[in-house]
């Protein structure tokens, strides 16, 4: 293999496997409504995936330290297949339920894999100095317009469907599921194991023994029994959270993440609302939300793909996460300074701020990966993906609902004014960052 084909191989399991929740991204709800459930019963399915996929998130970062990178991706593309065609078919509570478990599982097996994969494949075939930004940029960027041609293809593929051969809502479900079978097939034929470090509960370690610099860990030849496997998780997850939290480079990166899930949710809980008032109806600000979503996804793609120019530009990583953290800081500023305009150019200002929005996050995220990544060794680096994951999920949560009742008492303006204050303070945390690099 060589860098290209490692690069073009992540790039296409990247769009594969944003995908399938990009097509089920605007049906989702109106399936289960349609299907007879209530708003409060939607709401509980979401909860279900949200609980799982925050629970498993560090569980299964750690077992793709253990056991592998391929394995794991495997079994989050199998499940997936599974949860979407379940998805297709529910038709109680208990139903989707079932695949709101499913999807979570498959969620959280699929955080940090896929990069690890790749960078642990760099690594194996141009040394640890290897430039990981063009490959981690182009894999974020095909995964932004998965997300951007999911959400189109989901809400266009039910208006051509004949009902006599299929319920339209679930057409997008199966179209994901059918994603999903392929991307089993490319990671199973196409992602061969890369030779990384990891512990082997089979094999006890020896702390003191001394190892060259120069040599690069090989994986033990003993294969470990599953109950090992199992018992060595913990360790690796324990071990993952204890260097994400007690180092300066990777407690920055963690709390910038927590900020980061601030912003998301921002915009996720506030813009729908605000495009509603502009169109005049529920319905017309749906489909304008749509689109702005789209839009969105494609300002994410242009601000993954632009920020390896942006990072020689800027004179390194620290300095370029800095430019895109203050772009997604301005964007915030003017959706709420522009939140009492109507009409045509409330629609624009809202659209083009949003999209710049998620280009500058989409570009310092490159950064803040890449930064994470040579912080960290091959054994632990699924599982601080994983931490990472759970940091900016933990920023959503926890703003979430202050955001929603800061709005209601005090103005949307209000609550984009606060996060664009809170997303430029956290550019502060890339200020003379701490350099350090693996071994």
């Amino acid at each position: 293999m060589t860098p290209l084909s490692a690069r073009r191989r992540y790039a296409l399991v990247s769009f594969l496997t944003w995908l399938p929740p990009g097509l089920m991204m605007g049906p989702m709800v109106l399936l289960m409504t349609e299907r007879g459930l209530s708003l409060p019963e939607v709401g509980v399915t979401v909860t279900v995936f949200s609980v799982v996929t925050v629970s498993l998130e560090l569980p299964t970062g750690g077992l793709s330290d253990v056991i592998g990178r391929r394995l794991v991706l495997a079994a989050s593309a199998a499940v997936s297949v599974v949860a979407m065609a379940t998805l297709a078919f529910a038709t109680t509570l208990w139903a989707f339920a079932a695949a709101a478990v499913l999807k979570g599982v498959a969620r959280a097996l699929s955080s940090g894999p896929a990069e690890a994969w790749y960078v642990d494949t760099l690594h194996a075939l141009e040394g640890p100095a290897a430039d990981l930004r063009p490959g981690l940029a182009r894999g974020s960027a095909l995964g932004s317009v998965a997300l951007c041609a999911g959400i189109l293809t989901g809400g266009f593929v039910p208006l051509v469907v004949p009902p006599s051969l299929i319920f339209p809502l679930a057409a997008p479900a199966l179209l994901a599921s059918l994603a999903a079978a392929v991307l089993l097939v490319v990671v199973v034929l196409a992602l061969p194991e890369p030779p990384h470090a990891r512990r082997s509960p089979a094999l006890p370690e020896r702390p003191h023994a001394p190892r060259s610099p120069a040599l690069p860990e090989r994986p033990h030849a003993r294969r470990s029994s599953l109950a090992a496997v199992l018992r060595e998780v913990p360790q690796t997850v324990v071990s993952g959270v204890r260097l994400a939290t007690g180092g300066p480079v990777l407690r920055r990166l963690m709390l910038y993440a927590v900020a980061n899930g601030v912003a998301l949710t921002a915009v996720e809980l506030l813009t729908p609302g605000r495009l509603a008032a502009l169109a005049g109806t529920a319905e017309l600000g749906t489909t304008a939300y749509a689109l702005v979503a789209a839009a969105g996804f494609l300002g994410s793609s242009a601000g993954y793909a632009l920020a390896p120019g942006l990072a020689r530009a800027a004179g390194g990583n620290t300095r370029g996460a800095i430019l895109g953290v203050a772009a997604a800081a301005l964007s915030l500023g003017v959706l709420a300074a522009t939140a009492g305009l109507t009409g045509a150019p409330g629609m624009v200002t809202a659209g083009a701020a949003y999209v710049l929005m998620f280009a500058g996050i989409s570009a310092a995220g490159l950064f803040t990966t890449t930064m994470t990544h040579e912080a960290v060794t091959a054994a632990e680096r699924t599982t601080v993906t994983s931490i990472s994951s759970l940091s900016l999920q933990a920023g959503g949560a926890l703003s979430n609902l202050a955001l929603g009742l800061l709005a209601a008492g005090a103005g949307v303006s209000a609550a984009w004014g606060l996060v664009a204050v809170l997303v430029l303070a956290a550019s502060l945390l890339f200020v003379r960052m701490p350099v350090r690099v693996a071994a």
